[in-house]
């Protein structure tokens, strides 16, 4: 259908509200974790599963998702994901402790694994070709518009009301969605999909990223027991195993073949290193901010706007110069001035004043990542052949989500915080974590240096990150498993 015909106009809305609604928690929960902490209690941990527990959902499933829309209808599992989704935050805003907001989390993570890859899928899918990049620029800038209101909409609700709000906020904005999906969105599915479902590779990736984040989080606190230990290991095992399962599957959520080319290697690794160095450090800035420097939660918020304003401005900028020159140089020096601000973070200290520390930081952190995220995005699509252009959007996406579970996961363990994070100040830890994170950056640069061609083609329409527009082909094929929309800023 026209994108200018009133049921096109009504898909836009639809998956700009869908994915936004993910995308805005997503953003939104960071700040309002100390808050969390306290009325929960539970220590550090607790506050690390909040997290993790909707990124270890997401990033397992996301590949899922979309197959599951691809098989079975795209409407019909991106309504089943806003179900799912709104139950979850209704679970979330009402839960009376942890262990029931982290159960809520897990399964908004579900919800999230359906929407995600399906609102691009049925934009994509049915849209007429010369009007789909219009088409998905627009829901780029509809989406992004609701996750850069994030961490300002997150500071003013738990000042204002409660940190419940962060999560019942998103009840009516999915109802809407649903409404609006059911009643103007027609059903789609992939006629050419043949061979059984991966069901197993998905059951690995979930066991293998849970089992090792469960250690991960829970050895500080329980110490290297059974439990901790058996979870460990066998996530490691189903982890080994998952890329033989994708070698034998029929229709593998993840084609290996993909992994044949240095450009698309590449091009993940630097999102892994990158996105980890960027999850672990938005995680423990919110809570320093809040804990060590005294910010309320809406000044926390507002702390992170110059960022989201970088990206949003430079990213199409960059997008262009990076289509003329190549991606090799922005993707080198970009992770480079990003671990630059990362570094700076470390004046972020109490007593420290806001211009003179925490704003220059953000801002030198923020162009960095406007160099990286845009070229980064159209290198991993540029570098495999048309045909797999979603599969490999939906694995860069997973691989951004998995590089933010494991941060939160693995950074405080490495610079020792421990139960009493949750509510007291980071002290050296703090600093300590934010180098690291510079490091992974510069090393994110040193990788793209190495294996990223000054002459991987870069195109100019527009597919977002969860804060910023990002390049993508002009043209695609019907959708593969978990196409997504590459990586998301978490």
């Amino acid at each position: 259908m026209p994108l200018s015909s009133p049921a096109g106009r009504w898909l836009i809305v639809a998956a700009a509200l869908g994915s936004g609604v993910a995308f805005l928690d997503g953003s939104v929960v960071n700040v309002a974790l100390p808050a969390i902490g306290h009325e929960l209690g539970g220590g550090f941990s607790v506050l690390q599963w909040v997290l993790n527990g909707y990124l270890l959902t997401l990033s397992a499933l996301l590949l899922l998702g979309g197959a599951l829309g691809d098989r079975y209808g795209r409407r019909r599992i991106f309504l089943l994901g806003l179900v799912l989704f709104t139950v979850a935050s209704l679970g979330c805003g009402l839960a009376p402790t942890g262990p029931a907001l982290i159960l809520a989390r897990l399964v908004q993570g579900v919800g999230g694994a359906l929407l995600i890859p399906g609102s691009l899928a049925l934009v994509d899918s049915v849209i007429r070709a010369d009007d789909r990049g219009r088409a998905i620029g627009t829901w780029a800038g509809l989406s992004g518009v609701a996750a850069a209101l994030g961490p300002f909409l997150g500071g003013w609700l738990v000042d204002a009301a409660s940190w419940r709000w962060v999560f019942l906020i998103n009840v009516p904005l999915a109802a809407a969605a649903f409404w609006v999906t059911a009643r103007h969105v027609p059903e789609t599915r992939d006629v050419s999909v043949t061979g059984r479902l991966d069901v197993a590779g998905a059951a690995a990736a979930t066991i293998g990223l849970g089992g090792i984040v469960y250690g991960l989080i829970e050895a500080p606190v329980q110490g290297w027991n059974a439990v901790t230990v058996s979870a460990t290991v066998a996530g490691a095992l189903a982890l080994a195993a998952f890329p033989v399962i994708e070698l034998r599957a029929a229709a593998p959520l993840i084609p290996l073949s993909l992994f044949r080319s240095v450009q698309f290697t590449g091009a993940n690794l630097v999102t892994l290193a990158v996105y980890t160095a960027l999850g672990g450090a938005l995680f423990l800035l919110a809570l320093q901010l809040q804990q060590s420097l005294g910010y309320s939660a809406l000044a926390a918020g507002l702390s992170f706007l110059p960022f989201t304003v970088i990206m949003l401005l430079l990213s199409g900028r960059v997008g262009a110069l990076a289509q003329r020159s190549g991606p090799r140089w922005p993707m080198t020096i970009g992770p480079v001035v990003a671990g630059a601000g990362l570094a700076m973070l470390t004046r972020v200290v109490p007593g420290a004043g806001y211009v003179t520390a925490v704003l220059p930081a953000v801002l030198v952190f923020g162009l960095g990542m406007a160099f990286t995220v845009a070229p980064l995005t159209s290198t991993v699509l540029a570098s495999v052949p048309e045909e797999h252009v979603g599969a490999a959007a939906g694995a860069n996406n997973a691989i951004s989500r998995i590089a933010s579970l494991l941060a939160v996961a693995v950074l405080p363990l490495v610079v020792g915080l421990g139960g009493s994070g949750a509510t007291g100040p980071l002290g050296p830890a703090f600093p300590r974590a934010m180098l690291i994170s510079a490091g992974l950056c510069v090393i994110g640069g040193a990788v793209a240096f190495a294996t990223i061609s000054r002459s991987v083609p870069v195109t100019s329409h527009v597919l977002p990150g969860l804060h910023q527009p990002c390049q993508a082909p002009p043209s695609r094929p019907e959708p593969a498993a978990g196409a997504s929309a590459g990586p998301g800023l978490r």
